[in-house]
């Protein structure tokens, strides 16, 4: 009896293992959806200049940004309204600008996307303004969509008696489904005999091999073949509908990816730093000591001798005093990600000369990490 008891329990803490090790790799993995993307489907950018008007005086000044008045001119005259030769017209509400937008895939006529109006002259501010139809050309030189409408800015500003407070940028604005598609950007998909392409998002071996796998598996068949580390052929339908039923089925396949490769990014901007979990630290020993250089200037007075006739003269000196931290040598090791941060934390050094002993370990070789700065 106890024999079966102790059998029962044996088998029941079997399952449980195996169902934590089954819902451990089922947290892991990830849908091909979001770490891949099938080759052609993609955001089209477009471009075009225009004019901003209805602003409070805070426009460009068309002296300093003549390209104003004469887009203006060319408009009016578009509308039949002549304007006499010379005329210098001091536009104060008026802004030229340029407008930027992100097509989606297949998006079709009709449809409407935000736009980004950001000035290119002087103007104070575009509060206020009203974008004039703007055509917006990709880079063949084609017009793909059309944009107008009221921005919207949320910064603040106020001026009083020479005094003056900005609260965030005014020079920008969006307009929220300010564009509509006027010509489709044809996406060639699945066209060269159902051949489809599936792009990692960040090429790897390993993840590659396994989400082939998985693919096939799923299917039952070999449907798909791996290229590079970056690139999967799959065999799709001839027909769209069965098409676009196959690519729903293949990107919410679930797929274990690699492990991401160890990587340290530097923002020299900011001075941020960033480890992600794969970061390795071999053992070193580092010294750092930070250096200042002082130099203060103060004024010397030089008197002549009585009755010499000469000025006084007043002159600087320089006093130049150079400091240098005392630092002695402490090794730095860590095998986990919280071990190579305690060990930095241990050196007590500011982001900046973190910095400096990051890109000093890298070239030692004792940091296991890929260093990106940014």
């Amino acid at each position: 009896m106890r024999r079966i008891l102790v059998t029962k329990l044996l088998t029941g803490l079997s399952a449980l293992l195996l169902a934590s090790m089954f819902s451990s790799a089922a947290a892991a993995a990830e849908r091909l959806k979001d770490i891949a993307s099938f080759g052609g489907v993609r955001t089209n950018d477009l471009v075009g200049y225009g004019l901003v008007v209805g602003l409070d005086g805070t426009g460009d000044q068309t002296m300093q940004a003549p390209f104003t008045g004469q887009s203006m001119t060319n408009m009016l005259t578009q509308l039949g309204v002549s304007i006499p030769p010379g005329t210098n017209m001091q536009l104060r509400n008026v802004a030229g600008v340029i407008v930027t937008a992100k097509v989606p895939a297949f998006a079709r006529p009709g449809q409407q996307v935000d736009v980004v109006v950001s000035s290119i002259g002087n103007a104070r501010s575009l509060r206020g303004g009203t974008l004039l139809m703007t055509p917006l050309k990709g880079v063949d030189g084609n017009v793909y969509a059309l944009a107008q409408g009221n921005l919207l800015i949320t910064g603040i500003s106020a001026e009083a008696q020479g005094s003056s407070a900005v609260i965030n940028h005014q020079s920008a604005g969006r307009i929220t489904g300010g564009a509509t598609i006027e010509r489709a950007i044809e996406v060639d998909l699945g066209r060269s005999q159902g051949i489809l392409e599936l792009n990692l998002k960040e090429a790897d071996f390993t993840t590659a091999l396994r989400a082939v796998e998985r693919i096939n598996d799923e299917f039952g068949y070999q449907v798909a073949q791996a290229i590079n580390g970056g690139t999967i052929t799959l065999e799709g339908p001839a027909t769209a509908n069965e098409r676009v039923r196959f690519m729903a089925r293949i990107e919410n396949i679930e797929v274990n990816p690699a492990d991401a490769t160890a990587r340290v990014v530097l923002n020299s901007r900011t001075g941020s730093v960033v480890l992600n979990g794969a970061v390795r630290l071999r053992q070193a020993a580092v010294a750092h000591g930070n250096l200042s250089v002082t130099i203060t200037r103060r004024p010397v007075v030089s008197q002549p001798p009585p009755f010499s006739g000469g000025e006084t003269v007043t002159a600087e000196v320089a006093d130049i005093e150079i400091q240098q931290e005392e630092a002695s040598l402490q090794v730095v090791e860590g095998t986990e990600l919280m071990e190579v941060v305690q060990a930095l934390n241990n050196l007590g050094a500011t982001p900046s000369d973190l910095m400096a002993i990051l890109q000093a370990l890298e070239a030692s070789g004792a940091l296991r990490a890929k260093l990106e700065i940014i």
